[in-house]
């Protein structure tokens, strides 16, 4: 690896896995243009649901999407806005490292990026936006059946949350963001096409008066039993109330059944809860730094 990237991977970034670069992919590295590929998605969120509770594909897509697209908003942010640079980050540029479980844990590029053409906010994003992100929220939404707005509204949750975060870097420069968030603040772009990241969050005040972080779309992922609502979420208290009976009435109808399955659904229940407990199921306001392995984590999970 060259100079550029290694420099980004430093105090709040330090702990997330830098990018492998070389002109060959990796063996151990799937080319990412293949999420496109007949099939291919669906064994890889087959793989991913086997780790929770249900089976409604729409939230399981939902949720893999989200590590998939934190991973891509980190990283590109991280190098667009502290270094000026374009990352290969196109699907058929690039190679993803992918856990057993079928998640996105790091990612693969040619090489370390271009300087950008432009620094306009409707411009300098195109590469990840419409060579990445488009094509594959439209082939999560034909395999899963849910709505590409979720989709959008995932990956827009960690493209305003990245922005924010990234001025907090030792090389940030004042109003490093403003682009970024600039491009999230209006409906359309200045051709008159539809900007599907339009305010992807909304900081709302609550009944004591504090402002929240609030997703504009639920990503669905109360639908999954190891989950409720998260901390973020846009429904309202009776739409949790009746998603919460509705995990709980499934959760209750399981346990009723053989001694076997009662001693299954115990083992569940103790990694459910373990689950939860490593990852709380809201972040709260934005934080100060970009996450480390484990606020990653955390992060995805709310």
């Amino acid at each position: 690896m060259t100079s550029a990237l290694p420099r980004l991977y430093c105090g709040p970034l330090e702990h997330i896995a830098v990018p492998t670069v070389a002109a060959e992919l990796p063996d151990d590295a799937m080319p990412a243009e293949r999420l496109l590929e007949p099939g291919v998605l669906d064994e890889l969120l087959e793989r991913f649901a086997a780790q929770y509770q249900g089976d409604d594909l729409k939230a399981v897509a939902s949720l893999w999407s989200k590590w998939h697209f934190s991973a891509m908003a980190a990283h590109t942010l991280a190098s667009n806005l502290l270094l000026e640079r374009d990352l290969p980050v196109a699907l058929d540029q690039m190679g993803l490292y992918l856990s057993d479980s079928g998640q996105t844990i790091g990612i693969a590029l040619p090489h370390e990026g271009t300087p950008l053409g432009s620094l306009d906010a409707f411009e300098r994003f195109e590469r990840l936006l419409q060579g990445h992100v488009a094509p594959l929220v439209d082939m999560l939404g034909c395999v899963s059946g849910a709505s590409p707005k979720v989709f959008w509204s995932n990956f827009g949750n960690y493209f305003e949350y990245f922005a924010k975060a990234a001025v907090h870097h030792p090389m940030a420069s004042p109003g490093l963001g403003d682009e970024a968030l600039r491009l999230i603040d209006h409906r359309v772009y200045p051709d008159g096409r539809r900007n599907p990241l339009f305010m992807p969050v909304r900081y709302l005040p609550d009944e004591h008066g504090e402002t929240q972080r609030t997703r504009r779309l639920c990503c669905l992922r109360y639908r999954l039993e190891d989950f409720g609502c998260c901390g973020n979420c846009p429904l309202d208290d009776a739409a949790v109330a009746r998603a919460s009976s509705t995990t709980s009435n499934k959760t209750s109808n399981k346990t009723s059944s053989t001694t076997g399955n009662k001693t299954s659904n115990k083992t569940s229940n103790k990694t459910r809860q373990h689950r939860t407990t490593a990852m709380p199921q809201s972040t709260g306001a934005v934080v100060q730094t970009f996450p480390s392995r484990g606020d990653a984590r955390r992060l995805v999970a709310s």
